[in-house]
C-alpha cells in the first residue's frame, strides 16, 4: 500500500513538474514574441489611439488555411524542404482543415522537430527572399477580404493591429507587412550569427503563449487590454480571446463557435460555403486530396515575372 502511494507521488510530482515546464516555455515563447516584433507600419494620417490595439491569428483567420503549408510547399518547390516531409504536412493539414481533427501534441512535436531539423544551418536571409516569393505566389490570393477590412478598419481609428500566430516570426512579418499591418508575433527560432540552430526559443507561440504575448506587448507598449480585441477561428485561443475586451470568432471551428454563442461573442463567417468547408469526405478520398496536393506543390513552378 505504502509503495503504490510512494508511486502515485512520484507520477503526480512528475506531472506538476511537466505543467510548470510547458508553461515555463509558454511564457518564453510569448516574451521572446515580443522581443523579436518589427513594426512594419505606424498609423501615420489618423490620430493615434495608443491605448488599444487588435490582434489576429493568421491560419483560417486572416489566410484561408495554413500559411506555413504554404511556405512549405514553395520550399519543397524549390527542392529546400524534402517531398517526404511535404507529403506528412499535407495529410496533417487535411485532417485538421476538412475533417475538422487537432493535431495531437505529439504530432505537433514530431512536426516541429522535423522542421527544426530541416531548417538547422541555413540562414535566416535565405528564408526571408524566399518567404518574400512564397507570399506573392501562394498566399496573397488567399488572404479573406472580410477578415483584412477589419483589421484596417483598426487601423484607420488609429490602433495597431498585430498578428499573432504559431508561424514563424520571419514569415509572420512578411505577412503583416504586406497587408499594411503593425507587425507580428509569431515562433521564435534560435539563430547564431543569423544562421538557424534547429532549436526554438521558448516554444511554439501557440494557445496559451499567445496569450502570453499579448499580455507582454500590452506591458511593453502601454496597451489597456479591456480596450483591445483579438480575432481567431480556433478554441486554442480560447486564453488570447478571453483576455481583451471584445473577442470575435471568425470562421470558427465547431468548438470556438459553440463557446462563442455561451460568451456573447461576435462570430463573422467568411467563408463562401460553411457546409462545404465542414464537408466530410471518405478516408480513401480524403488520401486523395491530400496526395493531390502534394502533386501540385512538387510541380510548381515559379510564375514568370512580367
Amino acid at each position: 500500500m505504502s509503495r503504490q502511494c510512494d508511486q502515485d507521488i512520484r507520477h503526480q510530482d512528475i506531472h506538476h513538474q511537466d505543467i510548470r515546464s510547458e508553461k515555463a516555455l509558454d511564457i518564453l515563447a510569448g516574451e521572446t514574441a515580443v522581443e523579436s516584433a518589427l513594426v512594419g507600419v505606424t498609423t501615420s494620417g489618423v490620430e493615434a489611439d495608443f491605448t488599444a490595439a487588435a490582434f489576429f491569428d493568421v491560419d483560417n483567420t486572416m489566410m484561408q488555411g495554413a500559411s506555413i503549408f504554404y511556405f512549405a510547399q514553395g520550399l519543397a518547390a524549390r527542392k529546400v524542404f524534402p517531398a517526404e516531409a511535404l507529403t506528412s504536412f499535407a495529410w496533417q493539414q487535411f485532417k485538421f482543415r476538412v475533417v475538422g481533427k487537432e493535431l495531437s501534441a505529439a504530432q505537433i512535436r514530431t512536426s516541429r522537430e522535423q522542421a527544426l531539423s530541416f531548417v538547422a544551418g541555413r540562414s535566416t536571409r535565405q528564408f526571408v527572399d524566399v518567404g518574400e516569393e512564397i507570399y506573392d505566389e501562394l498566399m496573397a490570393d488567399r488572404i479573406w477580404s472580410g477578415t483584412l477590412a477589419l483589421a484596417h478598419m483598426h487601423l484607420a481609428a488609429g490602433q495597431r493591429v498585430w498578428l499573432v500566430t504559431a508561424t514563424p516570426v520571419e514569415l509572420a512579418t512578411i505577412i503583416a507587412r504586406r497587408l499594411g499591418l503593425t507587425g507580428a508575433l509569431g515562433t521564435v527560432a534560435e539563430t547564431v550569427d543569423g544562421v538557424y540552430t534547429g532549436r526554438l526559443v521558448g516554444d511554439i507561440l501557440h494557445g496559451a503563449a499567445k496569450a502570453h504575448a499579448v499580455r507582454a506587448l500590452a506591458s511593453k507598449e502601454g496597451l489597456d487590454l479591456h480596450r483591445c480585441t483579438a480575432y481567431s477561428d480556433s478554441a486554442n485561443d480560447i486564453p488570447m480571446l478571453s483576455m481583451v475586451g471584445t473577442a470575435v470568432a471568425v470562421n470558427p471551428d465547431p468548438d470556438l463557435r459553440e463557446v462563442a454563442r455561451a460568451r456573447g461573442w461576435e462570430i463573422r463567417d467568411f467563408r463562401a460555403s460553411r457546409r462545404a468547408a465542414m464537408i466530410r469526405v471518405p478516408s480513401a478520398l480524403g488520401l486523395g486530396v491530400a496526395a493531390g496536393a502534394v502533386a501540385a506543390g512538387l510541380a510548381y513552378h515559379r510564375r514568370p515575372r512580367v
